[in-house]
């Protein structure tokens, strides 16, 4: 059996990670069995008619029962809930490995590492990878293909078990990063989170601004504010919990930001062409480092379809 392959994989969530988990799995043959519970009814039905999963339960505890890969695809603020109603209940198979998929790690070490049992290895970790869509119809194989997935294990973590579900996320078509928890976190604040508060507040001035009507916003939004809106459009209990959860690493890059812009703002009134120029120059060329690294491509559109998902999908950054 290749280390890769699990004989039965459980899906705490089957939105848009845990669905597209799913599908990139059976496309490359790394599961015996998939299944997976949802808070609601109506998602278990919906995951399984589209075949997502084998079997699909009410509860946390139900999926990981006899499961050997148990990934928690919920929202961060309640993956240490789910790992005590399956520690409570008995559920874990001995020798299992428990993962997540969460934007923050330091927060889930903390909430979930009290209810791992021994004999059960805990691997945070996160594909930073994603879409504004989420749901079970909203997955697709292709989101992790040539995407970054990083890996949190704590010290003294089992290097088997590590090494294993470095080769699992491999085959699902990311390329694999270690690194500690609070290193991801201080990473992600800056090139994800903050990104996302700031699409939120502007995509949120500007339906506020009393002088420009909602139908001026919508009919005349060129690219920059366009895109803005799509990543405001992300699921809200995700953000609400990201922030929350990540909030030192958030606030210290939001006060860098803070200060930077205010540099900007004394470079427009007081006319430094020669230092916006500077500034613009080198953001430019961070963007073309990001395309020559293959995590974007620089056709039209900003590169939207990358990974050619289904008819209707766009394959951009969740995070």
């Amino acid at each position: 059996m290749s280390t890769a392959r699990f004989e039965q994989i459980a899906l705490v969530g089957i939105g848009l990670i845990g669905s597209s988990i799913a599908h990139a799995a059976r496309r490359a043959g790394l599961a015996d069995r998939i299944v997976g519970s949802a808070r609601t009814a109506a998602t278990v039905e919906k995951a399984l008619q589209l075949g997502i999963v084998d079997e699909g339960f009410p509860t946390a505890a139900e999926a990981a029962r006899g499961s050997d890969l148990v990934v928690l695809c919920t929202p961060v603020g309640i993956c240490g809930v789910a790992a005590k109603e399956i520690a409570d209940a008995g559920a874990f198979r001995d020798g299992a490995i428990l993962t997540d998929v969460g934007s923050v790690k330091g927060a889930i070490v903390r909430d979930v590492a009290p209810h791992v049992p021994a004999g059960v290895h805990f691997v945070p970790g996160h594909p930073i990878a994603g879409t504004e869509q989420s749901g079970p119809e909203s997955g697709f194989a292709e989101l992790f293909d040539n995407r970054w997935c990083i890996l949190t294990p704590q010290p003294g973590c089992d290097a088997a078990a590590v090494a294993r579900l470095k080769a699992f996320w491999e085959a699902l078509g990311s390329q694999v990063e270690i690194m500690s928890p609070d290193h991801h976190d201080r990473v992600l604040a800056i090139t994800s989170h903050v990104p996302h508060l700031i699409a939120f507040n502007i995509v949120n001035t500007a339906g506020h601004l009393e002088r420009v009507t909602d139908r001026e916003v919508i009919k005349f939004s060129a690219g920059g504010f366009r895109d803005f809106t799509r990543i405001a459009a992300s699921d809200p209990i995700m953000w609400r919990d990201v922030f929350l959860n990540n909030k030192e690493a958030v606030l210290e890059m939001l006060q860098r930001f803070s200060e930077d812009l205010t540099a900007l703002q004394r470079a427009i009134r007081y006319d430094e062409g020669d230092t916006l120029h500077r500034l613009f120059s080198e953001a430019r060329a961070l963007r073309r480092g990001i395309i020559e690294a293959g995590q974007d491509t620089d056709a039209p559109d900003f590169g939207r379809r990358i990974a050619a998902p289904p008819p209707g999908k766009t394959c951009k950054d969740k995070d």
